[in-house]
């Protein structure tokens, strides 16, 4: 309480000199005391005292016969004070007895006083209680307190406690008190009363100022500080003699004692339009945290991911609340962009992130019990990846996005809520604490209690403000204090953190600053705001009085209607909430001008708080119609918060939240308006803490990116980055505001600030080795040839995992022209390429120029952005030679482009990027090329003039030169072929002409640098050449070895040789060139001849070898064209393409990743192991490809990889790896068709806006990697499988038996099919196959060598029912079957049998087959037979194997039996149901018939590849990966595990059927009864797995088609390692990936891998390695799905037994773990190297530690039975030999024959010979 009063007679009578005599109601209210009492609320005063008077109230003492116009004259005063806003505190009495009285009855001695006091007392609170709620029964005791009866005392404290027992349980004591400012021991002298009154409240009833001169009054500031210390209970304090003394003093020291607002509103009053819009160019202090932020539900999207929860802002998007119907589903997409977002944060430069959690996705269902694992590691890996890039996160708990199912229960109405809130908390403080060191409990509480449950604009929708809006914000308080106190309590100590409140509040400014009406209606708009929240944590843990007065304003004005009603606190609860924030977090965004209005009864703040709120027109509009742009209100509120809330909780400012939004339109990246007003803001910031002293640490700007903006949907847009929510990926693209916003970061503020000395990368010196000698003919080099071209491609592809060095200079390129555009701005001269592209007919596509490319010229800070999120260590760029001389001399000099450069190296160094210089990149300034260019050898020393000037002004802080890039090209294309600028075209002279002054050049520059400059410098010096690889098309025919050594000297040696060896041109093209000259009548080489001296000059003139590199090429030899002359058709050999490579967007430049290791390891050979730069290399993408660039992250991927392999197993001094390029730019002769960036730019738009793409995320990857480490999916992991696990290989009938016709069997699909024209490769067929039918005793035998304990077959239906039906039996086929399970069980191997393996009988699909019901009944028929015959033996049973293939494969594409194609939208579907259905009835048949005898156990094998996303960072390819795997696996298994189709299919299929037309869905409906038969039978899953795929969505339209229903493509990753089939990409990550998917999605079932393997193709190899790299990594994977995941795995098959007919690709396509000789009758049975492995692992049941010593399992033991001898025998020459002697026998009949030829050729020439000498000598 502030107290004030009583009136007095001075205060109703002006003429009055009674100033100290109360007024007593002797005499009538004057009209004038309202605005007195109005003027003190304004004051700060809560209280005013009202002494009654007793003798004028009962004057005959009695309380029958009161005087009724006092007690009027009471009643309306007590109004009057309460319609003011003040609460009474009623007096009943001072001390002395009124003379009337106690001539009557005595003094206080007296009993009759006391009595009739008593009544008097009763009396009052009878009548004046409704109007007063504090009350003192004696205000002066100064008479009982002197006097020396005791006696009078003990009946007034008598009297005292009977009146309290009447109406007060905890009614205060009054005391008096004096303050004397001299006085140091006021507040001891408080603290001593309140021990001795008990630790009652203390309410001070009157306190007397005295001793206070002038300059003394800063001491009652001293006195507020200690009446509202903590450990003092002080409820009230009379400041009735404060403002009287205050109010005679000079207006300056009245100033001093203002309330909070009113001394803010006079601070700034008098400021001047010019004082208060001045700029400050100053800087934030050096720890100021620079901040950006996003919300949970704005931004991430993934709705459904992983678990997560309804929250109410999806039920609200869901109802089409938001605006155009729009939700957050999707939103931004953050769930899958951790690495996206954390790179944009690098980019901006901020050094903390504040972003929100999820209730709903860490507890899906708003408690603890319902967490989600997924949930939790998503905010886990956007935390590290913060930490990791050095960026704080700032968590807020709980912004605005509720659990559903907590709303369901009343949400923030519920009391129950904040037990729920402290539960959520304390789980996000123990989860992540340890790296978060922030957190806001909340933030802008104050729109949930408004928008939410109040006008009901936002999520829930509650319209409410009457009750819930209020109940609301009891309840959010409540939850906030208790979570404070979870982690004051349990946290604090061990993670040392910070617990706040993020609370949002406009500026209120009276509309008439001279109106104290509008200036106390301001107030309660602030109050009504930022006081609801912050005075109960800020000041006593109770809502301000002025809300309160208010509300019991209204309360008792609105008797029927109360427009609000608000929860009381407990003392408990207020002394809990009191002081729990370590800061004070603010949200500010606008500012309103407040006037005074009569509220009415109407609910709501303007309602209730009696004020009215507008903006001024002035103020520039956003797109919010909430927000306007008024930055001094920033200023002004900081200094309000400071005054009002921290003088006795003083906790730093956090600013939480401040930005605005923006219309979405077509200049949405341009935005200045946000510009200006972050501008402004800031800069008000920056005022408040410098002149104003507010402790502000930290600004954040709202937000980081576009997003969901709750009811306003998409429409208004609040981020630093675009977000394009029409394209799936959801790419962000930097706005102005965002480069606006990292140059403030940047300079701190608004000052350019000295930034850390970085001098750049450590640069090793070269390594001065002796010079190297020429290259002989071929080289020596051609040991990369030998040592790769053979190696089998397997080797070829292998992943490598592993590190490169430390120092590993990793970085990204660009050059002048393709990126810089102003190509004629500031003086820059033309350059060769200006004046090609100036010209029409250019040939280059649209006529495109560089004249603005990507405008880097005038957007540095946006270039050095890019390289900030990337953070790259290096940045190669070229000096563009026109700009600094524009006619290419010194002379030209044009400072403005020096002082770009100057810019550009500066701000790399500021961001420790080291720049790599080129001096010239193919622009040469136009001025040179009108002298000769390249062909006038004057160019050697004015390139070495530019040089110099170069290396002098820029070498101080550039340490790497190239002094050129891709000499040959320009040499080549610009003097030879004339496809680039200067365009000559003189193809057999100027090339040379040109390459032999660029090489001159080099050296003199070089030799500059070196003697001018090396010593002072320390920098290093090389030049950038273009080197791609070649390949002989034959490496066993030598010439082609020469040709492809010749095809490297010319490219490349051409100027590394003279460069790096010994000064001159390669002896291959020396030679080369000089033979054609002369075979060309010159006489002379057209290649010139270098000097003793000039060789000497130029050998050594590189530190480094820095080589760009694209692609690989075969060559062969060939005689090359005489004429016309040219360089090209100098080295005599043809190039073609690398045909088994993927293509790029330009012609002939495929990516041959594995020619970049062989490239390396030749340059090491040929030029001594140089340290090599790879300063260019990279991919073309086509321009519509923008920034889901998956081509170029596969390029990146397989190139650096190969890159990794060159440095760590061959021993190449691999320096630094720069990726080709930074962004898309002008592509030389391609303009802007193709790009190469890693980010997009659209050349469209004039701000020229740059977008990361994908491959930038997976390069930044790779460089934070340093390489690529081992993932855990590639461990190893040791440990064996459970006791009785089911080891198996497998086959099926068809591709092995053979016998087709034998014994009576019928005629199946797959027969026909077979022996239809053009259906099976090479016209294969089973008819003989692997003859299985006639070697029972072999297969056994190799069944046992493997020593697997189980063997998979199936049974041929025709073999056994001819007709398919058991209308005939055929007893041969049944023996058949029953003689290889005896021959197994004799083995102890156990059969495992499949029904049906795709042989249908051609009897039954003559009748329609699958698509005919009838099916389902002959398949039951046949199943009952097989289990009758064979049941008794056999425990293991497969119903159908792969139905998935059956249906689509054979019904939908056709390129399987029975080859039908024609209705794929209807036809699977129908064969997939009656599948189903068949399988069922089979497994009831076994249930209810067999099983309780036979004991066995049946299922169903179902086939799946396992699905990815394409673009992990993409949910529309999650989506498409997710439809796969349903419209895969879970087509045929999700009826029989979980019941009917799943969801995913039934809807999609519905919903493209009827938008076809259809009248009903084409996906048939099983019936109530036929899923709940159909569900359940099973005994475990049978699953057969072979690959991965990476899906991404295809929009097939109305398409009705099986794809089109899945909606999805799929490609592979180029680094996973083929197979024989194209389809089968080895992926054994797949394999643990989908066994728990199986365990999710359907139970936890029993899991047998009844099929698993690889094939080949091509010459028969035994020693199959792939194959054992197969089995190993797949095997270990279902281990760790076994051991680490707990999945229920009990086996494994081997796919396949034996090499067999692999369907319609014949047998080209081998899978068999033994090879099948079919060139011999007998067929034998081979075995392959991968027997060995497969049998280990099963002798070991999984992989021992190698750590632990060898292992018995590894001992070879054995073998139960030897293959027959005749298994291995071959024919060769009509005798049957092993293989061993057959190999023999043709290399000793091979060498006889080259005996008998060499023979014959001597015997021949021979023969000549003495011919001739007869000839010339007849006489011999």
């Amino acid at each position: 309480m502030l107290v004030a009063g009583p009136l007095t007679e001075k205060d109703v009578r002006a003429s009055s000199s009674e100033e100290n005599v109360v007024f007593d109601c002797s005499r009538p209210l004057p009209a004038a005391s309202k605005l007195y009492f109005k003027y003190l609320q304004t004051k700060g005063v809560t209280h005013f005292k009202v002494p009654l008077a007793w003798g004028k109230l009962l004057p005959t003492g009695f309380a029958n016969t009161p005087h009724q116009a006092v007690v009027r004259c009471y009643q309306t005063l007590l109004e009057q004070l309460l319609e003011e806003g003040l609460q009474p505190l009623v007096v009943l009495h001072g001390s002395t007895v009124p003379d009337s009285l106690r001539s009557r009855y005595g003094g206080w001695e007296s009993q009759r006083l006391l009595q009739m006091f008593q009544q008097y007392a009763e009396f009052a609170l009878k009548e004046f209680g409704p109007l007063a709620d504090s009350w003192v029964t004696f205000s002066d005791l100064d008479e009982i307190w002197h006097t020396e009866d005791g006696s009078l005392l003990e009946n007034v404290l008598q009297l005292n406690k009977k009146i309290h027992q009447f109406y007060h349980q905890n009614f205060p004591d009054r005391v008096n008190f004096d303050y004397n400012c001299a006085s140091e021991n006021f507040e001891h002298e408080l603290r001593s009363l309140q021990i001795s009154g008990g630790n009652f409240p203390i309410l001070l009833y009157k306190m007397t100022v005295h001793d206070c001169i002038l300059s003394e009054h800063q001491f009652l500031g001293d006195l507020l500080q200690v009446l509202w210390s903590n450990s003092l209970n002080i409820i009230g304090c009379d400041m009735n003699e404060v403002l009287n003394k205050l109010d005679m003093q000079d207006v300056s020291v009245r100033s001093q004692f203002r309330n909070s607002y009113e001394s803010i509103l006079h601070e700034f009053g008098d400021q001047s339009t010019e004082g208060r819009d001045l700029f400050l160019t100053k800087a934030f202090p050096v720890d100021f945290q620079w901040a950006t932020s996003t919300e949970s539900f704005k931004v991430e999207g993934g709705w459904l991911e992983g678990g997560k929860g309804e929250t109410i802002w999806d039920r609200f998007g869901h109802e089409g609340q938001a605006f155009n119907n729009q939700t957050a589903d999707l939103s931004s997409d953050s769930y899958n962009k951790v690495d996206i977002d954390v790179h944009l944060l690098r980019s901006l430069g901020v050094n903390t992130y504040q972003f929100s959690i999820s209730w709903a996705r860490v507890f899906p269902s708003g408690h603890r019990d319902s967490q989600s694992h997924e949930g939790a590691l998503y905010y886990d890996n956007l935390i590290n990846a913060l930490v990791k890039s050095g960026i704080q996160p700032v968590v807020t708990l709980y912004h605005w996005d509720l659990p559903q199912a907590l709303q369901d229960n009343g949400g923030w109405t519920n009391p129950s809520i904040v037990e729920a809130f402290k539960e959520y908390a304390d789980f996000c403080f123990s989860r992540f604490g340890d790296r978060v060191k922030n957190w806001n409990t909340f933030s802008s509480p104050w729109v949930v209690s408004h928008a939410g449950y109040g006008t009901g604009e936002h999520a829930p929708g509650v319209k409410d403000y009457v009750t819930a809006s209020y109940q609301v914000t009891h309840n959010i308080l409540k939850s906030h204090a208790e979570a404070w106190h979870v982690y004051n309590d349990n946290y604090r100590k061990t993670q040392g953190g910070k617990v706040g409140i993020a609370l949002n509040s406009d500026w209120a400014q009276p509309t008439n600053p001279g109106n104290s009406e509008d200036v106390a209606a301001a107030e309660r708009y602030l109050q009504f705001m930022l006081g609801w929240f912050a005075h109960p944590i800020f000041i006593d843990g109770d809502y301000p009085a002025v809300l309160k007065t208010q509300i019991e304003k209204k309360r008792n004005e609105c008797p029927g209607s109360v427009p609000a009603v608000i929860p009381t606190f407990t003392a408990e609860e207020k002394a809990r909430i009191k002081g729990t924030s370590d800061f004070f977090g603010l949200n500010h965004y606008t500012s309103r001008l407040v006037s005074s209005s009569v509220g009415g009864c109407n609910p709501g703040p303007e309602g209730v708080g009696d004020f009215q709120a507008k903006v001024d027109p002035s103020w520039p509009a956003t797109a919010s119609d909430w927000i306007y742009s008024v930055p001094e209100g920033l200023r002004r509120l900081l200094n309000y918060i400071k005054t009002e809330y921290l003088t006795a909780h003083n906790v730093p400012i956090y600013i939480t939240g401040n930005g605005m939004p923006t219309e979405y339109s077509v200049d949405t990246l341009n935005d200045s308006s946000r510009i200006e007003y972050m501008r402004g803001y800031i800069n008000e910031a920056l005022k408040a803490i410098d002149q104003d002293g507010v402790n502000v640490q930290r600004f954040t700007v709202q937000s980081l990116m576009d997003g969901f903006e709750g009811n306003q949907g998409y429409s208004e847009r609040f981020g630093l980055h675009l977000v394009n929510f029409e394209d799936g990926y959801r790419p962000r693209t930097p706005k102005q505001s965002a480069y606006f916003f990292a140059q403030i970061i940047e300079q701190n503020g608004f000052v350019s600030r000295t930034q850390d000395h970085f001098e750049g990368l450590k640069i090793s010196q070269a390594r001065r080795s002796s010079p190297l000698p020429p290259s002989e003919v071929p080289s020596a080099s051609k040991v990369v040839w030998e040592k790769f071209t053979p190696q089998k491609k397997f080797d070829r592809q292998m992943y490598h995992y592993g590190h490169f060095p430390q120092d590993f200079s990793w970085g990204v390129s660009s050059s002048a022209y393709q990126i810089e555009g102003g190509w004629n701005e500031d003086g820059k001269g033309p350059s060769v390429w200006d004046t090609f592209t100036q010209k029409p007919g250019s040939g280059i596509p649209g006529n495109a120029s560089g004249n603005y490319a990507c405008d880097s010229y005038n957007r540095l800070d946006e270039d050095l952005y890019m390289l900030r999120g990337l953070n790259v260590k290096s940045y190669k760029f070229s000096l563009s030679w026109s700009r600094i001389f524009p006619n290419g001399r010194r002379e030209s000099l044009n400072q403005k482009g020096v002082d770009y450069y100057n810019r550009l190296i500066d701000g790399l160094l500021a961001h420790k990027i080291t720049p790599m210089v080129t001096i010239y990149h193919w622009d040469l300034p136009q001025a040179l090329q009108d002298i000769g260019g390249w062909q006038n050898v004057d160019m050697i020393d004015i390139f070495n003039d530019y040089c110099d000037f170069c290396f002098a002004t820029f070498g101080n802080r550039v340490k790497f030169w190239m002094t050129m890039n891709d000499p040959q090209g320009v040499a080549w294309l610009g003097y030879g072929t004339g496809k680039i600028p200067p365009n000559i075209k003189d193809p057999g002279t100027a090339p040379y002409e040109a390459a032999h002054n660029l090489i001159k050049a080099h050296a003199k520059a070089y030799h500059t640098y070196d003697d001018k400059y090396r010593v002072s410098q320390g920098g290093v010096v090389s030049i950038a050449l273009n080197a791609e690889w070649v390949e002989p098309k034959d490496i066993n025919v030598p010439r082609e070895i020469v040709a492809a050594d010749r095809a490297m000297q010319f490219q490349v040696g051409w100027f590394a040789h003279p460069i790096f060896k010994n000064g001159d041109y390669p002896e291959a093209m020396k030679a080369q060139v000089l033979v054609k000259s002369e075979l060309q009548g010159r006489s002379q080489s057209r290649l010139p001849s270098f000097t003793e001296e000039e060789k000497n000059f130029i050998k050594g003139t590189a530190d480094m070898f820095c080589v760009n590199h694209r692609t690989t090429r075969i060559v062969s030899h060939v005689t090359g064209p005489l004429s016309p002359h040219s360089y090209q058709n100098d080295w005599d050999i043809t190039e073609e393409e690398e045909g088994g490579s993927p293509t790029t967007a330009i012609k002939n430049q495929r990516a041959v990743s594995w020619g970049l290791r062989r490239l390396l390891n030749w340059i090491k050979e040929e030029y001594g192991a140089p340290d090599i730069y790879i300063t260019d290399n990279g991919v073309a993408t086509r321009a519509k490809t923008t920034w889901d660039d998956i081509e170029r992250v596969y390029y990146c991927k397989t190139y650096i990889n190969e890159a990794l392999k060159a440095y760590e197993l061959d021993g190449v001094r691999l320096k630094g790896y720069l990726a080709t390029s930074l962004m898309d730019s002008f592509e030389w002769i391609n303009g802007y068709t193709v790009g190469f960036g890693l980010y997009h730019v659209d050349f469209t738009d004039p701000n020229r806006p740059r977008t990361p793409k994908f491959s930038a995320h997976f390069y930044f990857q790779v460089m934070k990697d340093n390489g690529f480490p081992i993932t855990d999916d590639e461990r190893m992991l040791y440990g064996e499988f459970p006791q009785g696990f089911l080891w198996s290989t497998a086959t099926a009938a068809y591709q092995i038996e053979g016998g087709w016709r034998a014994d009576g069997k019928g005629l199946s699909i797959w027969d026909k099919f077979a022996h239809t024209p053009l259906k099976v490769f090479e016209d294969d067929n089973g008819d003989i196959a692997c003859d299985s039918y006639n070697k029972i005793d072999e297969d056994v035998a190799i069944l046992k060598q493997l020593r697997v304990n189980h063997y998979r077959f199936s049974i041929s239906w025709t073999r056994v029912l001819p007709d398919g039906t058991t209308n005939y039996i055929n007893e041969a086929g049944f023996s058949y079957y029953d003689r290889l399970v005896n021959a197994l069980l004799a083995a102890n191997i156990q059969p495992h049998i499949t029904l049906y393996h795709w042989d249908l009988p051609q009897a039954l699909q003559n009748v329609g087959g699958w698509e005919n019901e009838t099916t389902v009944e002959r398949f039951k028929d046949y199943a009952d037979l097989i289990f009758s015959h064979l049941g008794d033996r056999v425990k293991l049973w497969i119903t159908i194997n792969e139905p998935y293939n059956v249906a689509m494969v054979g019904h939908g594409y056709g390129v399987a039996a029975p080859g039908i194609s024609f209705r794929p939208g209807t036809l699977p579907y129908i064969v997939g149901h009656n599948l189903i259905k068949a399988h069922a009835e089979a497994w009831h048949l076994y249930n209810d018939k067999y099983r309780a005898k036979q004991k066995g156990r049946v299922s169903i094998t179902i086939n799946s590849d396992w699905s990815e996303p394409r673009n992990p960072y993409k949910q529309e390819d999650i989506d498409a990966a997710r439809r796969v795997i349903q419209f895969y696996i879970g087509w045929f298994a999700h009826p029989i595990f979980n019941g009917d189709y799943s969801e995913t299919m039934k809807t999609i299929i519905r919903e493209r059927s009827l938008a076809a037309g259809l009248s009903k869905s084409r996906l048939p409906e099983f019936t109530a009864e036929e899923i709940k038969r159909i569900k359940g039978t099973y005994d475990y899953f049978g699953f057969n797995h072979y690959t991965t795929v990476l899906a991404y969505p295809i929009d097939y339209g109305n398409l009705q088609h099986y794809d089109g229903d899945r909606g999805a493509g799929a490609v592979v990753d180029r680094t996973w390692l083929d197979s024989g089939s194209g389809w089968l990409k080895v992926t054994p990550f797949g394999l643990r990936r989908i066994l728990n998917f199986i365990k999710k999605e359907y139970g936890n079932p029993t899991i047998i891998i009844t099929e698993n393997g690889v094939s080949e193709r091509g010459p028969i190899d035994l020693k199959d390695y792939h194959r054992s790299y197969f089995y190993e990594k797949y095997i270990n994977q279902v281990l760790k799905a076994h051991l680490l995941d707990n999945v229920d795995v009990r086996g494994y098959t081997a796919w396949s037994l034996m090499d067999n007919l692999e369907w319609a690709t014949g047998f080209a396509e081998r899978f068999g773990l033994f090879y099948v000789n079919r060139s011999d009758p007998n067929v034998p049975r081979v075995a392959k190297e991968s027997v060995s492995l497969y049998s280990t692992i099963i002798n070991c049941n999984g992989f021992p530690d190698p750590a632990s010593g060898p292992h018995d399992c590894l001992k070879p033991g054995p073998e139960g039975t030897s293959a027959p001898v005749n298994v291995s025998s071959v024919n060769f020459l009509g005798l049957k030999l092993s293989a061993e002697e057959a190999e023999t026998g043709l290399n000793a009949t091979f060498a006889l024959l080259i005996v008998a030829s060499t023979g014959a050729i001597c015997l021949s020439i021979g023969c000549i010979l003495t011919t001739r000498r007869l000839k010339k000598n007849p006489r011999s």
